[in-house]
Protein backbone atom coordinates (compact mmCIF):
# COMPACT_ATOMS: atom_id res chain seq x y z
CA UNK A 1 0.00 0.00 0.00
CA UNK A 2 1.49 3.46 -0.80
CA UNK A 3 2.80 5.12 2.46
CA UNK A 4 1.27 8.75 1.60
CA UNK A 5 -2.68 7.29 1.79
CA UNK A 6 -4.30 4.87 3.68
CA UNK A 7 -5.94 2.77 1.26
CA UNK A 8 -5.31 1.12 -2.34
CA UNK A 9 -6.85 2.89 -5.49
CA UNK A 10 -8.05 0.16 -8.25
CA UNK A 11 -9.02 1.00 -11.45
CA UNK A 12 -11.58 -1.62 -12.43
CA UNK A 13 -12.26 -1.98 -16.41
CA UNK A 14 -15.79 -3.48 -16.99
CA UNK A 15 -17.29 -1.98 -14.30
CA UNK A 16 -20.55 -2.41 -15.52
CA UNK A 17 -20.73 -5.72 -16.31
CA UNK A 18 -21.58 -9.15 -14.27
CA UNK A 19 -18.48 -10.12 -12.40
CA UNK A 20 -16.66 -5.78 -12.75
CA UNK A 21 -19.97 -4.63 -11.06
CA UNK A 22 -19.79 -7.61 -8.00
CA UNK A 23 -15.73 -6.97 -8.42
CA UNK A 24 -16.38 -3.73 -7.48
CA UNK A 25 -18.37 -4.13 -4.18
CA UNK A 26 -15.92 -6.26 -2.84
CA UNK A 27 -13.33 -4.13 -3.41
CA UNK A 28 -15.27 -1.22 -1.79
CA UNK A 29 -16.37 -3.54 1.54
CA UNK A 30 -12.83 -4.43 1.60
CA UNK A 31 -11.65 -0.58 1.90
CA UNK A 32 -10.11 -0.01 -1.85
CA UNK A 33 -11.07 3.38 -3.42
CA UNK A 34 -12.40 2.31 -7.12
CA UNK A 35 -12.41 4.08 -10.09
CA UNK A 36 -14.49 2.13 -12.35
CA UNK A 37 -14.88 2.45 -16.38
CA UNK A 38 -17.04 1.29 -18.69
CA UNK A 39 -17.73 1.68 -22.48
CA UNK A 40 -21.12 0.30 -22.12
CA UNK A 41 -20.55 -1.53 -25.90
CA UNK A 42 -24.18 -2.84 -27.49
CA UNK A 43 -23.47 -6.51 -26.06
CA UNK A 44 -26.69 -5.86 -24.17
CA UNK A 45 -28.97 -3.55 -23.13
CA UNK A 46 -26.82 -0.52 -20.99
CA UNK A 47 -29.87 -0.72 -18.38
CA UNK A 48 -28.35 -3.85 -17.48
CA UNK A 49 -25.04 -2.57 -16.95
CA UNK A 50 -26.53 0.82 -15.49
CA UNK A 51 -28.76 -1.45 -12.52
CA UNK A 52 -25.44 -3.50 -12.03
CA UNK A 53 -23.53 -0.06 -10.70
CA UNK A 54 -26.63 1.02 -8.88
CA UNK A 55 -25.95 0.24 -5.44
CA UNK A 56 -22.48 1.93 -5.93
CA UNK A 57 -22.90 5.40 -7.31
CA UNK A 58 -22.22 8.15 -4.70
CA UNK A 59 -20.96 5.83 -2.56
CA UNK A 60 -17.82 7.21 -0.88
CA UNK A 61 -14.74 5.75 -2.61
CA UNK A 62 -15.84 4.72 -5.98
CA UNK A 63 -15.78 7.04 -8.54
CA UNK A 64 -17.13 6.31 -12.30
CA UNK A 65 -15.92 7.36 -15.84
CA UNK A 66 -17.43 6.35 -19.37
CA UNK A 67 -14.36 5.48 -21.86
CA UNK A 68 -13.29 3.12 -24.51
CA UNK A 69 -10.24 1.27 -24.13
CA UNK A 70 -9.44 0.94 -27.19
CA UNK A 71 -9.97 4.57 -28.32
CA UNK A 72 -9.80 7.01 -25.30
CA UNK A 73 -6.66 8.90 -23.80
CA UNK A 74 -5.55 6.23 -20.85
CA UNK A 75 -3.61 8.67 -18.80
CA UNK A 76 -6.39 10.08 -16.63
CA UNK A 77 -7.66 7.03 -15.58
CA UNK A 78 -4.20 5.37 -14.49
CA UNK A 79 -3.27 8.37 -12.59
CA UNK A 80 -2.57 7.56 -8.90
CA UNK A 81 -3.29 3.49 -9.50
CA UNK A 82 -1.96 0.88 -7.92
CA UNK A 83 -3.77 -2.15 -8.64
CA UNK A 84 -5.41 -2.52 -12.48
CA UNK A 85 -8.47 -5.05 -12.71
CA UNK A 86 -9.06 -5.40 -16.45
CA UNK A 87 -12.12 -7.25 -17.00
CA UNK A 88 -13.27 -4.94 -20.14
CA UNK A 89 -13.78 -6.70 -23.23
CA UNK A 90 -16.10 -8.13 -25.84
CA UNK A 91 -17.66 -11.61 -24.48
CA UNK A 92 -19.69 -14.75 -25.98
CA UNK A 93 -18.29 -17.39 -27.50
CA UNK A 94 -20.99 -18.09 -30.32
CA UNK A 95 -21.56 -14.36 -31.67
CA UNK A 96 -17.38 -13.79 -32.11
CA UNK A 97 -18.05 -15.72 -35.77
CA UNK A 98 -18.37 -13.69 -39.02
CA UNK A 99 -18.47 -10.24 -39.28
CA UNK A 100 -18.34 -9.39 -35.66
CA UNK A 101 -14.70 -10.49 -35.22
CA UNK A 102 -13.62 -6.95 -35.39
CA UNK A 103 -15.42 -6.03 -32.34
CA UNK A 104 -13.51 -9.14 -30.69
CA UNK A 105 -10.61 -7.58 -31.94
CA UNK A 106 -11.04 -3.94 -30.83
CA UNK A 107 -12.43 -4.65 -27.69
CA UNK A 108 -10.02 -7.53 -26.58
CA UNK A 109 -6.88 -7.56 -28.12
CA UNK A 110 -6.58 -3.58 -28.93
CA UNK A 111 -7.91 -2.07 -25.54
CA UNK A 112 -5.94 -4.52 -23.71
CA UNK A 113 -2.22 -3.61 -25.28
CA UNK A 114 -3.11 -0.15 -25.09
CA UNK A 115 -3.86 -0.18 -21.62
CA UNK A 116 -0.91 -2.29 -20.66
CA UNK A 117 1.03 0.46 -22.94
CA UNK A 118 -0.35 2.91 -20.80
CA UNK A 119 0.56 1.15 -17.58
CA UNK A 120 4.26 1.22 -18.23
CA UNK A 121 4.24 5.00 -17.40
CA UNK A 122 2.93 4.29 -13.98
CA UNK A 123 4.19 2.45 -10.80
CA UNK A 124 1.61 -0.54 -10.24
CA UNK A 125 1.18 -2.80 -7.59
CA UNK A 126 -0.69 -5.63 -10.15
CA UNK A 127 -2.34 -5.97 -13.30
CA UNK A 128 -5.05 -8.45 -12.98
CA UNK A 129 -6.33 -9.38 -16.31
CA UNK A 130 -9.40 -11.29 -16.79
CA UNK A 131 -8.98 -14.32 -18.95
CA UNK A 132 -10.88 -17.35 -19.82
CA UNK A 133 -11.22 -20.76 -20.30
CA UNK A 134 -12.13 -20.57 -23.58
CA UNK A 135 -8.63 -20.31 -24.28
CA UNK A 136 -8.00 -24.11 -24.02
CA UNK A 137 -10.44 -25.55 -26.11
CA UNK A 138 -11.30 -29.03 -25.90
CA UNK A 139 -8.73 -29.76 -23.21
CA UNK A 140 -6.70 -32.51 -23.43
CA UNK A 141 -6.63 -33.02 -20.31
CA UNK A 142 -9.40 -33.00 -17.77
CA UNK A 143 -8.71 -31.26 -14.38
CA UNK A 144 -6.80 -28.99 -17.19
CA UNK A 145 -3.94 -27.35 -15.51
CA UNK A 146 -2.05 -24.42 -16.82
CA UNK A 147 0.51 -25.95 -18.64
CA UNK A 148 -1.55 -27.71 -21.35
CA UNK A 149 -0.93 -26.06 -24.46
CA UNK A 150 -4.23 -23.59 -25.53
CA UNK A 151 -6.28 -24.40 -28.24
CA UNK A 152 -9.05 -22.15 -28.41
CA UNK A 153 -12.33 -23.46 -30.99
CA UNK A 154 -13.84 -20.18 -31.25
CA UNK A 155 -12.56 -16.55 -32.27
CA UNK A 156 -13.40 -15.28 -28.80
CA UNK A 157 -10.98 -17.83 -27.25
CA UNK A 158 -8.76 -16.43 -29.72
CA UNK A 159 -8.96 -12.98 -28.92
CA UNK A 160 -8.49 -13.88 -24.40
CA UNK A 161 -5.55 -16.12 -25.25
CA UNK A 162 -3.90 -13.11 -27.84
CA UNK A 163 -5.11 -10.71 -24.98
CA UNK A 164 -2.89 -13.04 -22.50
CA UNK A 165 0.21 -12.79 -24.69
CA UNK A 166 0.03 -9.19 -24.49
CA UNK A 167 -0.23 -9.54 -20.66
CA UNK A 168 3.46 -11.57 -20.79
CA UNK A 169 5.28 -9.87 -23.42
CA UNK A 170 4.61 -6.50 -21.45
CA UNK A 171 5.31 -8.72 -18.05
CA UNK A 172 8.60 -9.77 -19.16
CA UNK A 173 9.49 -6.36 -21.44
CA UNK A 174 8.18 -3.72 -19.58
CA UNK A 175 8.06 -5.00 -16.43
CA UNK A 176 4.02 -4.77 -16.20
CA UNK A 177 3.05 -6.75 -12.97
CA UNK A 178 -0.27 -8.67 -14.92
CA UNK A 179 -2.07 -11.77 -13.92
CA UNK A 180 -3.42 -13.25 -15.99
CA UNK A 181 -6.94 -15.33 -14.06
CA UNK A 182 -8.45 -18.31 -16.47
CA UNK A 183 -12.01 -18.18 -15.26
CA UNK A 184 -14.47 -21.45 -15.62
CA UNK A 185 -18.11 -20.64 -16.58
CA UNK A 186 -18.59 -17.86 -13.98
CA UNK A 187 -22.42 -17.69 -12.76
CA UNK A 188 -24.37 -16.03 -9.82
CA UNK A 189 -27.00 -12.87 -9.60
CA UNK A 190 -26.47 -10.11 -12.39
CA UNK A 191 -24.94 -13.15 -15.00
CA UNK A 192 -25.53 -11.84 -18.36
CA UNK A 193 -29.08 -12.27 -20.12
CA UNK A 194 -27.41 -14.34 -22.90
CA UNK A 195 -25.62 -17.00 -20.45
CA UNK A 196 -27.48 -20.36 -19.92
CA UNK A 197 -27.73 -20.04 -16.24
CA UNK A 198 -29.41 -16.39 -16.17
CA UNK A 199 -31.33 -18.01 -19.27
CA UNK A 200 -32.80 -20.84 -17.14
CA UNK A 201 -33.18 -19.16 -13.66
CA UNK A 202 -35.79 -16.66 -15.75
CA UNK A 203 -37.51 -19.43 -17.51
CA UNK A 204 -38.19 -21.11 -14.25
CA UNK A 205 -38.79 -18.10 -12.40
CA UNK A 206 -41.13 -16.83 -14.76
CA UNK A 207 -42.74 -19.90 -16.90
CA UNK A 208 -40.98 -19.46 -19.82
CA UNK A 209 -39.27 -21.96 -22.21
CA UNK A 210 -35.39 -22.51 -22.15
CA UNK A 211 -33.26 -23.43 -24.58
CA UNK A 212 -30.81 -26.01 -24.34
CA UNK A 213 -28.22 -26.44 -27.02
CA UNK A 214 -26.70 -29.90 -27.06
CA UNK A 215 -27.61 -32.95 -25.28
CA UNK A 216 -27.57 -31.71 -22.06
CA UNK A 217 -24.67 -34.06 -21.10
CA UNK A 218 -21.84 -31.73 -21.76
CA UNK A 219 -20.11 -30.40 -18.15
CA UNK A 220 -19.09 -27.15 -17.05
CA UNK A 221 -16.49 -26.42 -13.95
CA UNK A 222 -19.04 -24.11 -12.62
CA UNK A 223 -17.52 -20.95 -10.24
CA UNK A 224 -19.52 -18.40 -8.29
CA UNK A 225 -18.77 -14.91 -9.14
CA UNK A 226 -18.22 -14.61 -5.33
CA UNK A 227 -15.29 -16.78 -5.52
CA UNK A 228 -13.94 -15.10 -8.64
CA UNK A 229 -13.58 -11.65 -7.09
CA UNK A 230 -12.26 -13.14 -3.93
CA UNK A 231 -9.44 -14.60 -5.92
CA UNK A 232 -9.08 -11.22 -8.24
CA UNK A 233 -7.77 -9.27 -5.35
CA UNK A 234 -6.07 -12.19 -3.34
CA UNK A 235 -4.40 -12.52 -6.86
CA UNK A 236 -3.80 -8.73 -6.80
CA UNK A 237 -2.63 -8.46 -2.90
CA UNK A 238 -0.33 -11.77 -3.52
CA UNK A 239 2.48 -9.86 -5.60
CA UNK A 240 2.16 -13.38 -7.71
CA UNK A 241 3.13 -12.67 -11.34
CA UNK A 242 1.89 -15.90 -14.23
CA UNK A 243 -1.50 -17.49 -15.07
CA UNK A 244 -3.95 -19.22 -12.66
CA UNK A 245 -6.84 -21.57 -13.17
CA UNK A 246 -10.04 -20.19 -11.29
CA UNK A 247 -12.48 -22.83 -11.20
CA UNK A 248 -15.12 -24.05 -9.09
CA UNK A 249 -13.93 -27.21 -8.05
CA UNK A 250 -16.28 -30.02 -10.07
CA UNK A 251 -17.40 -30.70 -13.11
CA UNK A 252 -21.10 -30.53 -13.25
CA UNK A 253 -23.46 -31.26 -16.69
CA UNK A 254 -26.31 -29.01 -17.67
CA UNK A 255 -28.79 -32.41 -17.23
CA UNK A 256 -27.84 -32.12 -13.32
CA UNK A 257 -28.07 -28.18 -13.42
CA UNK A 258 -31.44 -28.51 -14.58
CA UNK A 259 -32.17 -31.05 -12.09
CA UNK A 260 -31.27 -28.59 -9.31
CA UNK A 261 -32.80 -25.85 -10.86
CA UNK A 262 -36.13 -27.89 -11.11
CA UNK A 263 -35.93 -29.15 -7.71
CA UNK A 264 -36.10 -25.07 -6.01
CA UNK A 265 -38.69 -23.80 -8.66
CA UNK A 266 -40.83 -26.44 -10.35
CA UNK A 267 -40.48 -27.90 -14.08
CA UNK A 268 -38.96 -26.14 -16.83
CA UNK A 269 -40.39 -25.87 -20.31
CA UNK A 270 -37.11 -27.35 -22.59
CA UNK A 271 -37.05 -27.20 -25.88
CA UNK A 272 -33.63 -28.62 -27.18
CA UNK A 273 -31.26 -27.40 -29.71
CA UNK A 274 -28.19 -28.45 -31.29
CA UNK A 275 -24.63 -27.92 -30.21
CA UNK A 276 -23.22 -24.56 -31.28
CA UNK A 277 -19.85 -23.97 -32.91
CA UNK A 278 -17.15 -23.03 -30.39
CA UNK A 279 -18.87 -24.97 -27.28
CA UNK A 280 -16.63 -27.06 -25.78
CA UNK A 281 -17.70 -30.66 -24.35
CA UNK A 282 -16.32 -30.67 -21.24
CA UNK A 283 -14.08 -28.30 -19.17
CA UNK A 284 -12.36 -28.68 -15.42
CA UNK A 285 -10.11 -26.91 -13.99
CA UNK A 286 -7.36 -27.68 -11.99
CA UNK A 287 -6.71 -24.93 -9.35
CA UNK A 288 -3.07 -25.79 -7.88
CA UNK A 289 -1.62 -22.81 -8.94
CA UNK A 290 -4.10 -20.55 -7.25
CA UNK A 291 -4.42 -22.48 -4.10
CA UNK A 292 -0.37 -22.45 -3.71
CA UNK A 293 0.04 -18.84 -5.17
CA UNK A 294 -2.56 -16.94 -3.36
CA UNK A 295 -4.74 -18.88 -1.26
CA UNK A 296 -7.80 -19.60 -3.66
CA UNK A 297 -10.68 -22.08 -2.35
CA UNK A 298 -13.34 -21.69 -3.66
CA UNK A 299 -17.23 -21.55 -1.11
CA UNK A 300 -20.11 -21.63 -3.05
CA UNK A 301 -20.84 -25.27 -4.50
CA UNK A 302 -23.60 -24.69 -7.68
CA UNK A 303 -26.39 -25.68 -5.74
CA UNK A 304 -26.00 -23.26 -3.04
CA UNK A 305 -25.24 -20.62 -5.71
CA UNK A 306 -28.42 -21.40 -8.35
CA UNK A 307 -30.36 -20.60 -5.29
CA UNK A 308 -28.82 -17.45 -4.86
CA UNK A 309 -29.50 -16.63 -8.48
CA UNK A 310 -33.41 -17.61 -7.68
CA UNK A 311 -33.84 -15.61 -4.87
CA UNK A 312 -32.17 -12.55 -6.81
CA UNK A 313 -34.52 -13.35 -9.96
CA UNK A 314 -37.51 -13.19 -7.64
CA UNK A 315 -36.85 -10.07 -5.73
CA UNK A 316 -36.13 -8.51 -9.34
CA UNK A 317 -39.09 -9.65 -10.67
CA UNK A 318 -40.97 -7.84 -7.57
CA UNK A 319 -38.99 -4.72 -7.78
Amino acid sequence: MPKDRDRIIALVTGAGGFVGSHLVEHLLEQGDAVRGVDCFTPFYDRSDKQRNLSHVIGREGFSFERADLSRDDLTQLLTDVDVVYHLAGQPGVRPSWGEEFGEYVRHNIEATQRLLEASTRHRLGAFVFASSSSVYGDAERLPTPETVRPEPVSPYGVTKLAAEHLCNVYRRNMGVPTASLRFFTVYGPRQRPDMAFRRLVHAAVHGSRFELFGDGEQTRDFTYVGDVVEAMRAAASSGWTGTANIGGGTRVSMKDVLAIVESQCGEIDIVRGDAQPGDVRHTGADTTIAAEMFGYNPKIDVAEGIARMVEWERASFAA
